[in-house]
């Protein structure tokens, strides 16, 4: 037997951390899927660049993303599909008859009907402290696939961004690569005190660069894309001193590796 949950609510409001912690209760096997939501006049959505499916991907090994394994021979049993999407503003009611038929035409695609739909900032089971009511949003988007930071940099760098220097940001989530292979989620939301900065469980070997899912994805007002660009480049390791940052690394894995 399989549930499909569908998620919606604005940015920020915690829709994938509710979705993972939800994943882990569950005792069946799981399946996820982001969709784009509709666009609405002066509320650009934020691009799907696959951070929330990778983060999710890493913290439960066993986790079908639906949106890449169109090849892949699915688990049997029981399972729940959730799925995820950003829309600005509740609908009509809660019930599956109240989906935007748009969001019900993707579904389709996937052969999936929603069971259950769940808003947050409609239904009361979910939190509704980071529930906000945007009026107008702008969106921006950079791949960082193959760069790595150097860490104080990146510190300096999202410190900037989430304070206002590059325009009112709202919502800011990011994963990044550092030189030893380790990679963060970074996440931001203006209702939030401070950002977090959640390690990945996946640690890349010290030998170049990482090819995984790096992308940034900022949403706000009056954004500065060639400002944050700009920084961007100062910000990321050249090939040479990537190296001088894993080398020492590698020698130190193989005299352990020695030592045994």
């Amino acid at each position: 037997m399989q549930n499909t949950w569908l998620i919606t609510g604005p940015p920020g409001c915690g829709k994938t951390n509710w979705i993972r912690d939800t994943f882990l209760k569950h005792t069946g096997s799981c399946a996820y899927l982001r969709l784009s939501g509709s666009q609405q006049e002066g509320l650009e959505q934020g691009h799907n660049a696959g951070i929330d499916s990778t983060w999710l991907k890493d913290q439960i090994p066993e986790l079908v993303d639906l949106a890449t394994s169109a090849n892949t021979s699915l688990p049997t049993g029981p399972r729940l599909v959730l799925v995820e999407v950003q829309q600005f503003q509740p609908p009509a009611r809660s019930e599956s008859d109240g989906i935007d038929s748009l969001i019900l035409q993707k579904l389709e695609r996937f052969n999936l009907r929603p069971d259950r739909a769940l808003h947050f900032g409609l239904d009361p089971e979910l939190p509704r402290q980071d529930v906000l009511d945007f009026k107008r949003l702008e969106s921006w988007h950079h791949n960082l696939r193959g760069c790595v930071w150097d860490p104080n940099s990146l510190s300096s760098f999202w410190f900037e961004l989430v304070n206002g220097a590059y325009g009112d940001v709202y919502r800011a989530k990011a994963l990044m690569n550092l030189p030893d292979g380790r990679s963060f989620l970074c996440n931001w939301m203006v209702s939030q005190q401070r950002s977090q900065f959640l390690p990945l469980e996946a640690v890349a070997a010290p030998a170049g660069r990482p090819n995984r899912t790096s992308h940034l994805v900022v949403q706000g007002r009056a954004l500065n894309p060639a400002g944050i660009q700009s920084t961007i480049v100062d910000c990321l390791l050249t090939d040479d001193v990537l190296e001088l940052h894993q080398a020492p690394l590698r020698n130190r894995q193989l005299a352990h590796q020695s030592n045994r």
